[in-house]
């Protein structure tokens, strides 16, 4: 109880000088950022930037926010001072997206000292203790206080406002390490705060992201470093932990699978700390998207749509920007949604139309669309995705990762979905679960194998907790990766041999989608087709 009491008075100290600061807008706001190559921003390229509408323009300073950084390893690259926030040459990491959404947040200058290098481990590299290797914790810490001490010169009042910390990949493959990770992680928070004399400095933990191919090969080495970070967060009022697993990840070479965010993830990743530091602010960004008059008759009856699945469902890179008129929202039709894992959720019901965390959205607008032109009665869509899942963590049994475990809040949020339809006095029918294929499993070989089989088994165990025994599950499949290796493993044929034996499982193939130019991910066309395809499938199994 006393500690209970104690946790308790930090977190309203802390609600109370968050209010006080926010109202000085004059002091400058600086921010650490450390950690290794998903810090650093390997693989990220400046040029492509543009191909994201949600971020244009950030491929170009931004005068107003100061930028001080040293990165990589053996010849590191150094800023030699503070500079305009930019790129550094080619790459970039989550400061250009961070610093862009909160100095259109906040009116107070911004600044960002960055220190990060590829490969690093916290139990060596950036030890506070007994560092090794690049011995980073003193190189860092030596290049904020000199980058601090420059601001002092030129008498800019400052304060650290908040650390933001991305790694551990690393660490999860040492077996001493790996174990001791939670331990290394509160003494480096410790120690920064003590060296920089800051007991209340707030810390924000990136999630390692399990949308990359280290979420499928090394799923309970990337467990142990997660859960190690959400014990130290959760002991910590003062560190929070930010959910990462469903950001954009770039697409490799061969199969797609790669290891690091890249373009698009870097900059949701930005996004993702900067709400989170606004957050303690009380300062939420997204938008409300009310549903202001219910839009069914009383007592009327409604069919329900349930969307489910992964990247492409969810709509990585289908942007609203893209859309037109289309972007518009559809107050007819009511929408519930749970996206990437409960990283955003609706309120309530609201108007069917894009709501991605990223300006995003995902088949269900062109889904409703050609549904409307046939369908004549009342429809509505519930959907749940979460990208950083794989097919296994859909399944009853789930996998060691507990918690991506999805499959249980899947049914859960179908069943309040049903329910708060009928609280509203109407007759409901489920019209069919609409899933899409997991992405990654297609490219991945030892999860391509499976697929099939644990596909059945989410299907078979959702008759049964839903009791509808003849519940349809239309499933729909982009072609999969064409690879040599993986071509021995023919995913198609198994899907088919599923609906062969199940007449309520409908295998969709998804094969005339427009040319794409990536692998694995849809873009905006890919996906309004997607949407297009489900539907005419549903129409014409009526």
């Amino acid at each position: 109880m006393p500690h209970l009491i104690f946790l308790t008075f930090v977190y309203l100290l802390a609600a109370v000088t968050a209010r006080s600061a926010e109202a000085d807008t004059k002091t400058l706001r600086v921010f650490i950022f450390a950690g290794q190559s998903n810090m650093v921003g390997t693989h990220s390229k400046v040029k492509d930037i543009h191909r994201f509408p949600p971020f244009a323009g950030l491929d170009q300073p931004q005068k107003d926010v100061l930028f001080s950084y040293k990165l990589g390893r053996e010849n590191m690259e150094t800023s030699q001072g503070w500079i305009p926030m930019q790129p550094t040459r080619d790459y970039f990491g989550p400061e250009l997206s961070f610093a862009k959404k909160v100095s259109q947040s906040i009116e107070a200058p911004l600044a960002v000292i960055k220190v990060a290098s590829g490969g690093t481990t916290l139990g060596k590299d950036w030890n506070p203790d007994t560092p090794d290797g690049f011995k980073l914790y003193p190189l860092a810490l030596e290049h904020v206080r000199a980058s601090l001490a420059e601001l002092d010169r030129k008498k800019i009042a400052y304060r650290i406002e908040g650390f933001v910390w991305h790694q551990g990949e690393n660490d999860m493959f040492d077996k001493a390490f790996k174990p001791a990770y939670a331990a290394n992680l509160k003494n480096f928070i410790a120690c920064w705060r003590r060296d920089l004399k800051l007991p209340n400095l707030r810390f924000y933990l990136g999630e390692l992201c399990t949308k990359t191919i280290w979420g499928m090969d090394n799923r309970d080495n990337m467990l142990a470093i997660r859960t190690a970070q959400k014990a130290v967060a959760d002991a910590d009022p003062l560190v929070d932990y930010v959910p990462t697993s469903h950001d954009a990840v770039e697409i490799g070479g061969e199969a797609g699978l790669h290891y690091h965010y890249g373009t698009l993830g870097q900059l949701e990743h930005g996004v993702n700390h900067a709400d989170a530091y606004l957050r303690t602010l009380g300062i939420e960004t997204s938008r409300d998207r009310p549903l202001k008059a219910w839009p069914y008759a009383k007592g009327s009856s409604v069919k329900l749509f349930v969307l489910a699945g992964h990247r492409n469902m969810e709509g990585e890179r289908a942007f609203q920007q893209e859309l037109g008129a289309a972007a518009s929202d559809d107050a007819q039709i009511a929408f519930k949604y749970s996206l990437g894992g409960s990283f955003k959720t609706s309120k309530g019901w609201e108007p069917l139309g894009p709501a991605g965390a990223y300006d995003t959205f995902g088949p269900e607008v062109s889904f409703a669309k050609t549904l409307r032109a046939s369908e004549k009665g009342n429809i509505a869509i519930a959907k749940f995705t979460h990208s950083g899942t794989q097919m296994n963590d859909w399944t009853p049994e789930g996998t060691t990762a507990k918690d991506m475990h999805v499959y249980p809040a899947f049914i859960a949020f179908i069943r309040s979905a049903m329910q708060e339809l009928k609280d509203q006095g109407h007759t409901v029918e489920l019209a069919g679960i609409f899933y899409h294929a997991g992405e990654n499993d297609m490219a991945f070989g030892p999860y391509r194998k499976q697929a099939a089989k644990w596909l059945q088994s989410t299907v078979a165990q959702s008759r049964v907790d839903l009791a509808m025994p003849s519940l349809k599950w239309f499933v729909s499949q982009q072609p999969p990766p064409d690879e040599k290796g993986l071509n021995q493993l023919d995913i198609t044929v198994d899907l088919a041999a599923l609906a062969a034996t199940d007449k309520a499982f409908i295998h969709i193939q998804a094969f005339d989608l427009p040319p794409q130019p990536e692998k694995l991910v849809l873009d905006t066309a890919g996906v309004l087709k997607l949407g297009e395809v489900l539907a005419r499938e549903y129409l014409g199994d009526r």
